[in-house]
């Protein structure tokens, strides 16, 4: 009679253990297109075969699973009207609605509005204790300024995009280039980057055979074509982000300037921001700076800013914005 309760705990325990395992595999269905069963082995830390059986009873549940045979086999939810709700975990749910929060002065059009209604329904369902975590976040924060101006992009174009990106899936567009000229293109979406007042689509371009930055404003009526690209990786294995930080700064024309500062390379590293590879050593109180900026003007403001001396060695024309700089501001001083 003693065992009686114990083996009744196990089983509850059995029985709870399962139904969390069940709720968790299908949180991870709905994060990615599509998982093979020792992803899901692994991220569920049980064996291929209860990977199998959990997703028999969620079909029972009447869960949409879609599996794909192979020697290592998949699974992927189906879109349909039999979608199962939405699971987040308390960070997912505090992020979300944080974010929703800060899309009020987004990049995107109608993204405001949108948001607030969003966010209104997800806050009635919210347990108190994530409500409260994220009305603290909005009542103690406060944005130093307004976001910068600039063009917005239509959400479902946004939503197009990253669905073909993580489906690896090949799109058609109109694109209108810097200089006004349209063109259709034909590309491999790798990932989308905000860069602050701009979306930019990171793309193999079929036709030109290369890599592309796409900005989204101006791309027109994207679509996609149902085909699958392989697996491709962008130059050096940058990052989505990095790929567009350099294209970025290709494109703007800088000006080389060289610089003898009187101060350590040690220190002006720190006091200037620069990497090693702009700063030369001279001795122990002195070194030559190079560094390059997208205008001189931008330049000459730079340098001044720091509290140490120094002598413009190239170009000359640094040394003149340097005495038209100075002089505005005696000139202000009165």
């Amino acid at each position: 009679m003693r065992s009686e309760p114990v083996l009744i705990r196990g089983i509850m325990e059995s029985v709870t253990d399962t139904s969390a395992r069940l709720l968790a595999l299908l949180s991870l269905l709905q994060t990615r297109r599509e998982w093979t069963g020792p992803e899901l082995s692994r991220r569920l830390s049980v064996s291929a075969r209860t990977v199998r059986r959990d997703v028999d009873r969620l079909r029972d549940l009447g869960y949409p699973v879609h599996a794909t045979l192979g020697s290592v086999g998949g699974y992927r939810l189906e879109a349909g009207t039999a979608m199962p709700p939405l699971l987040l975990d308390d960070e997912e749910a505090v992020a979300i609605a944080v974010g929703l929060r800060g899309a009020a002065g987004g990049a995107v059009a109608g993204i405001e509005e949108t948001s607030l209604r969003a966010l209104a329904k997800l806050e009635q369902v919210l347990p108190d204790r994530l409500r409260r975590r994220v009305g603290a976040l909005h009542t103690q924060t406060a944005p130093l300024a307004a976001p910068p101006a600039g063009p917005t992009v239509d959400p479902e174009t946004l939503t197009l995009l990253a669905s073909a990106s993580r489906d690896r899936e090949r799109i058609r567009f109109g694109y209108r280039a810097k200089e006004g000229d349209r063109t259709r293109r034909l590309a491999e979406p790798q990932g989308l980057v905000w860069a602050g007042r701009r979306w930019y689509l990171v793309a193999w371009d079929v036709e030109r055979d290369d890599w592309r930055t796409f900005r989204v404003d101006r791309m027109d009526e994207p679509a996609g074509t149902g085909v699958r690209a392989g697996p491709r990786e962008l130059p050096d294995g940058a990052s989505a982000a990095e790929f567009v930080r350099r294209a970025l700064a290709a494109s703007r024309p800088t000006v080389q300037a060289v610089l003898l500062v009187h101060a350590s390379a040690a220190e002006l590293a720190d006091r200037f921001r620069v990497s090693d590879a702009e700063l030369e050593p001279v001795d122990e109180h002195t070194c030559l700076l190079r560094t390059a900026a997208d205008s001189l003007e931008w330049t000459a403001l730079r340098i001044a800013y720091l509290d140490v001396d120094f002598e413009v060695r190239e170009p000359a024309e640094l040394a003149d914005r340097l005495r038209e700089v100075g002089a505005r501001l005696v000139r202000a001083a009165g």
